[in-house]
């Protein structure tokens, strides 16, 4: 399985962006998916994730009411539709799957939240 996230960029306090990733390879298999995020001088922590359905999503409280995960598992793409973005938002975020045996993460697209 190869991911690929896509849609990060630069943007004010206050803004918006929407991020995807896109699954090839194995895409079958995988159930869950999410997306993680690492802050300058932070470790790595989870943002949002998201059933193999679509029908259970989970947030990290600091983007609860802020932030939206979804997938279309016909195209093989999942996204995070990031509203209301605040400078601490300022990440490398990655994509995660996981399929029966083993988890894949995505390079990571950067966002950038100006104050």
């Amino acid at each position: 399985v190869q991911l690929v996230e896509s849609g990060g960029g630069l943007v004010q306090a206050g803004g918006s962006l929407n991020l995807s990733c896109a699954a090839s390879g194995s895409t079958f298999s995988i159930d869950t998916m999410g997306w993680y995020r690492r802050a300058p001088g932070k470790q790595r922590e989870l943002v949002a994730y998201i059933s193999g359905s679509g029908g259970i999503t989970n947030y990290a409280d600091s983007v609860k009411g802020r932030f939206t995960i979804s997938r279309d598992n016909a195209k093989n793409t999942m996204y995070l539709q990031m509203n209301s973005l605040k400078s601490e938002d300022t990440a490398v975020y990655f994509c995660y799957a996981r399929d029966f045996s083993k988890g894949y993460w995505g390079q990571g697209t950067q966002v950038t939240v100006s104050s």
